[in-house]
């Protein structure tokens, strides 16, 4: 395996060229009448930052490791706020100062307030002897060297062949026990992420049209969030499609009475959203009604049962029994929920941890989940997600719900 694993470029399709090449497309009235929404947005402040890599060192402590190492990602600009191209890793020991991984012929950005010395490594070479030396300048030669989950494989190799006398650990107890608990600024980032996706939804939805296609709405709710002051992505299905709980590449244009699935969200400081909508293009059969009111029964239940001191498991379990007791399912099988109820979110749209079966962990005021138990048919799926958060007195929601399915933002 290459261990260049640090000098990264981003490819850009073919494809991609000629579409930025293409003249873009009116942006319909609905979204040029939006307004920004980026007043008041509070970033994480330097002494939270600091205060994150106090209890990253305690939670070391706990699990007996030495330091923890990670390459440019979210955890890193979890700890440091940066995202520096430059930066190749991050070691956080136990005790002592940060050390910051960069290429010989690069600095350390003058930015980065967050402290620290430089480990820097020979250009177009491997980093291993210069993070052995990090970890030896801190009185690190033995003991456990915790990697964050994304780390390469390839580092895992090079350390242990480095540093033999090391033993390379995982380090999601250190990371995922940080992160996994939001504080009130990163509640607050993903409530504004929330907010600005359903203005960007409720805007694209007005420009439904017979005909358009799926690349259509999500270039208009992507104009939406343009104007709004952020970037977001969406995923659209229309018809048959929306069974797929990711969507289909197939070719599609929107019909009277296509069930229509948005799904995705935008980032505010980082912090994510995940939204998904269900609707339809004129007036809904009774069986579309009929699905779409199971559905958001089933969201009802695992709300109902996400209280502290629960398990993600039991969270899952709820919704899923709403399903199977109309008759689908069980389990995974379909017509039925395909897939788990919830995935944790913060930096990452996907995050620790998961209301799945099997998944024991106790839910804890700050935890951030989303809720989307999915019900596919052999006709059409339905979705409807909002994002929650644990309190001490219960649960809440970042976006409201959708009272119908003629109704998707109330």
């Amino acid at each position: 395996m290459n261990r260049r694993f640090f000098l990264k470029a981003s490819a850009v399709s073919v494809a991609a060229l000629a579409r930025a090449q293409q003249p873009s497309a009116p942006v319909p009235d609905a979204i040029r009448a939006l307004k920004p929404m980026t007043a008041g947005v509070e970033p994480i402040t330097l002494d939270e930052r600091r205060g994150r890599i106090e209890k990253a060192r305690r939670l070391m402590h706990d699990q007996k490791i030495d330091a923890v190492f990670m390459e440019r990602g979210s955890s890193l600009f979890y700890f440091t706020g940066t995202r520096a191209a430059q930066i190749a890793g991050l070691v956080i020991p136990a005790k002592g100062d940060l050390a910051w991984l960069v290429p010989a012929s690069q600095s350390l950005p003058d930015d980065i307030k967050i402290g620290g010395s430089v480990a820097s490594y020979p250009d177009g070479g491997t980093p291993f002897a210069a993070i052995r030396q990090a970890l030896k300048d801190r009185g690190i030669t033995t003991g456990r060297l915790a990697l964050e989950e994304q780390v390469h494989f390839s580092v895992f190799d090079g350390l242990s062949q480095e540093i033999p006398a090391a033993e390379c650990v995982n380090a999601t107890p250190v990371t995922a026990g940080c992160r996994v608990i939001k504080s009130k600024t990163e509640l607050a980032l993903m409530q504004r992420a929330a907010d600005v996706t359903i203005e960007a939804y409720r805007a694209g939805l007005t420009t439904l049209r017979e005909g358009m296609t799926p690349a259509e709405l999500r270039n208009n709710i992507g104009a939406a969030y343009r104007v709004l002051g952020f970037q977001g992505g969406v995923s659209v299905s229309f018809g048959k499609n929306t069974a797929f709980p990711h969507g289909s590449t197939v070719p599609q244009t929107l019909h009277e009475g296509d069930m229509i699935l948005l799904d995705d969200g935008c980032s505010v400081d980082g912090y994510q959203s995940d939204i998904t909508r269900a609707v339809v293009l004129g007036k809904p059969s009774a069986r579309q009604k009929e699905i779409w009111t199971l559905e958001r029964k089933a969201q009802d239940a695992a709300l109902a049962a996400a209280k502290p001191g629960a398990t993600c498991e039991s969270v899952d379990a709820a919704a899923r029994k709403v399903i199977t007791d109309a008759g689908f399912g069980p389990g995974y099988k379909l017509p039925g929920l395909p897939h788990r109820t919830g995935h944790g979110i913060g930096l990452d749209i996907h995050e620790w941890t998961y209301l799945v079966k099997g998944n024991k962990t106790l839910l804890a005021p700050g935890m951030c989940f989303s809720d989307e138990p999915m019900i596919v048919t052999g006709e059409f799926g339905v979705r409807l997600e909002d994002c929650m958060y644990i309190t001490e007195g219960g649960v809440r929601t970042f976006s409201k719900q959708s009272p119908a399915i003629d109704q998707p933002f109330g």
